[in-house]
């Protein structure tokens, strides 16, 4: 049970940075590479933060978004303003954000020994709503930290997703969307389609460096290689969701993408209970997300040829 709520949180807590790929992926149709930078951008500084400068984990946590959202918006004015290609351009962001994370750590890995973070407050509020340090789930005996985490977290990312929801229903939101469909007709009503595309990166890197903070803080330490292929994390998250709930609308799509990154957790969690070597999970997941993209073709190819049979 205790792998389960683990791999339930981390799942919630990374369903943050497979949003910020949906909106870079499918809104605006780039691999934003910047994202393996920027969600250890957001973690190098909540970390400092929380580390060497003792700052309230909420704030901490809030300047790991802003960090994030910086980076995004280096990338959005490298593909807009100097005509940079937008691989190229989140190549560039994310390698440049590895010299910028060692020097905001000052090393490669910060430990959270004796920092006061989110699952520091987690502990105290599970203990005072448990009455204890342990709890009873269903007959299993589970941490009270980690369940309070769980429940917090999810109510976060929620609330996050519902916000963003809300927002894609607002003109900005539906402009925005729609400069990444058809950025011609954008123009042509007056829109600027390069504002629409800074501030969706933006957005987008700051939920992935919010990802990054709170992921942190979960584990209790920051490593400059944390984010190192995370971009096909967030890939598969979202081509799972849509497979699972055909994403006919953007609400169902944010909800199959948070479903989506929490199933693809369970299986990572479900693979190492059954002796997989952590060295090949980079690998693995290539190998799925690879899986992923080609079976939907190779299905209605097969569903067609089955038809054409038939008749």
């Amino acid at each position: 049970m205790t792998l389960l709520i683990g791999a339930l949180t981390l799942g919630i807590i990374l369903s943050l940075l497979a949003l910020g790929v949906y909106i870079s992926y499918r809104i605006f149709d780039v691999a934003d590479i910047t994202v393996d930078g920027s969600l250890t951008f957001g973690a190098a500084v909540a970390s400092v933060l929380l580390v060497k400068h003792g700052i309230n984990p909420l704030w901490a946590t809030t300047a790991g978004f802003m960090a994030g959202a910086s980076a995004g918006t280096v990338s959005g004015i490298l593909q807009t303003r100097f005509q940079i290609n937008s691989l190229l351009a989140g190549i560039l962001v994310m390698t440049a954000l590895y010299s910028v994370n060692l020097h905001v750590m000052g090393r490669s890995n910060i430990p959270f020994l004796g920092a006061v973070t989110l699952s520091t407050y987690c502990e105290q509020v599970g203990g005072y709503v448990f009455a204890g340090p342990e709890t009873n789930l269903w007959g299993w005996t589970v941490s009270s930290a980690d369940l309070t985490m769980l429940i917090a977290i999810f109510v976060l990312v929620s609330s996050i997703a519902l916000a963003l929801w809300a927002f894609f229903r607002t003109d900005i939101g539906t402009a925005m969307r729609a400069s990444g469909d058809n950025p011609q007709m954008v123009k042509a009503l007056g829109g600027n389609v390069d504002n629409y595309r800074i501030f969706g990166l933006a957005v987008s890197n700051g939920l992935v460096g919010l990802a990054g903070a709170l992921w942190a803080q979960y584990q209790n330490f920051a490593d400059v290689q944390m984010g190192i292929g995370m971009v096909v994390w967030g890939l598969a998250s979202v081509i799972i969701g849509e497979a699972l709930t055909g994403a006919t609308s953007v609400g169902i799509a944010i909800v199959g993408t948070i479903v989506g990154s929490i199933l693809f957790r369970q299986l990572v969690a479900l693979a190492l209970s059954f002796g997989l070597n952590p060295n090949d999970l980079k690998l693995i997941t290539a190998v799925f997300v690879f899986a992923a993209l080609i079976l939907p073709n190779m299905m209605n190819k097969f569903s067609v040829n089955k038809h054409q049979g038939a008749v």
